[in-house]
């Protein structure tokens, strides 16, 4: 867990420099889908924590 916090940090420092010219998307770019792995990773492992403490937990009366 450490070590991916640790390469999210060195993400910018690993980026391509800009050249000041505007480019045409044809497609997501990397970026695009790093950030939506690292979304569905928070919401998978939120939701597991959730699901471990309601286990733990007696229902209320």
């Amino acid at each position: 867990m450490r070590f991916l916090l640790l390469l999210l940090l060195a993400t910018p420092a690993l980026a391509a420099p800009h050249s000041g010219m505007p480019q045409i998307r044809t497609g997501p770019e990397l970026s695009d889908i790093a950030l939506f792995a690292m979304a569905a990773l928070g919401v998978f492992i939120v939701r597991r924590a959730l699901r471990k403490r309601f286990l733990k937990r007696p229902p209320k009366d």
